[in-house]
């Protein structure tokens, strides 16, 4: 257990760089002896655990890469997908691990790694898929139907770019809130392919298309690709985690992280095989 002085002042050295609207450093992160992330509720991408510590992709991995950096504690902060670039940009952490696709959209909000993850999409439903959806555009094809999505995530933006119209679009805070929306008031619930998995294991009544077709936008499958995001501000530190990054993502632990949650070795080649600066152009 931490002892109560060694916290206090390092929330106050961070506190002082925050309270400054200046970069924070990697060097100010040693001094106060820890970092502040953030990862949102979501199986298996990051979560907190029953004893408080922080699992999943983006946690492992970055737990992984801070200490290769010689930053051996993190104190994690768990919020709602929708919330972690405003609190982000809020300075209520320094870092987010949540595997959120890198778009070009959130690129002009938030500076992120190079990719960590690649993940396709997928749809919940009711058991026996009574509505008989494969892919996004079933559900555009039929006005009665109604598909939720978490806040903040982006399939909201290829639902609507294969035709799904916003009434047809119910909001939900967290991805726990899925099944209960499929079963009450959803024809589906519209996240990535590895979510939808967990979700359809742990809950009665609902289950996972398959198989599914990813959406095709712009002429092109669907995949996302999942980073850390940074404070542009802070991009001297975001630079010191991405070199360690990249040179552990050519490690057997790094596999071992992330095929141990569920993801394939094609998808972990596939995240390796793009770059950040492709991907916040839109490439």
């Amino acid at each position: 257990m931490k002892t109560m002085i060694r916290y206090g002042v390092a929330v106050l050295a961070l506190a002082a760089a925050a309270g400054s609207a200046q970069a924070l450093t990697l060097d100010q992160v040693k001094e106060a002896g820890y970092i502040q992330g953030a990862t949102a509720n979501e199986v298996p991408y990051g979560y907190m655990k029953e004893d408080g510590s922080a699992a999943g992709i983006g946690p492992d991995v970055a737990i992984a890469v801070l200490k290769r950096m010689g930053v051996n504690e993190v104190n994690w902060t768990v919020t709602p997908f929708g919330t972690l670039i405003p609190g982000l940009k809020a300075r209520r952490f320094a870092f987010a691990a949540a595997e959120q696709n890198i778009s070009p959209e959130r690129c002009k909000q938030v500076s992120f790694s190079e990719p960590n993850s690649s993940y396709g999409e997928g749809l919940l439903v009711k058991k026996g898929n009574p509505k008989k959806l494969t892919t996004y555009a079933d559900i555009a094809k039929d006005p009665s139907l109604k598909v939720a999505v978490v806040s903040g995530a982006n399939n909201i933006d290829f639902l609507r770019a294969v035709g799904v119209k916003d009434n047809q679009i119910i909001i939900i805070q967290a991805n726990a809130d899925a099944p209960s929306t499929v079963q009450s008031r959803a024809d589906a619930y519209a996240a990535t392919e590895l979510t939808v998995s967990k979700l359809a294991e742990g809950s009665q009544g609902v289950e996972q298309v398959r198989p599914f077709t990813d959406p095709v936008v712009d002429g092109k499958p669907v995949r996302n690709y999942g980073g850390f995001a940074f404070r542009p501000e802070d991009k001297e530190l975001r630079d010191a985690f991405n070199n360690e990054l990249v040179e552990f993502r050519k490690t057997e632990d790094y596999q071992k992280i992330l095929t141990s949650y569920g993801l394939s070795v094609e998808s972990v080649k596939a995240a390796a095989a793009k770059n950040v600066a492709d991907l916040c152009a839109g490439k």
